[in-house]
């Protein structure tokens, strides 16, 4: 499995919600699902960028920025 860096996705992440924990509450996710992906251990899926780009406000088109890095 690739290994992504995922800083630019957790900056947003706690601009946005403040933290982590806030985040996962509004994705209705355990804080240990969301570690699993930040270290991957879990892929994201399609419906998993496409949720978290909206809770995020990211624009689809700038995906690949926060989850391909």
């Amino acid at each position: 499995m690739e290994r992504f860096q995922y800083a630019k996705l957790r900056a947003r992440i706690k601009e946005k919600f403040g933290t982590e924990g806030e985040f996962a509450r509004a994705l209705n996710l355990s804080q240990v699902s969301i570690s699993r992906k930040f270290n991957n251990k879990v892929q994201f899926t399609s419906d998993d960028i496409k949720t978290w780009c909206a809770l995020l406000e990211i624009p689809l088109s700038d995906a690949g920025l926060y989850f391909f890095a």
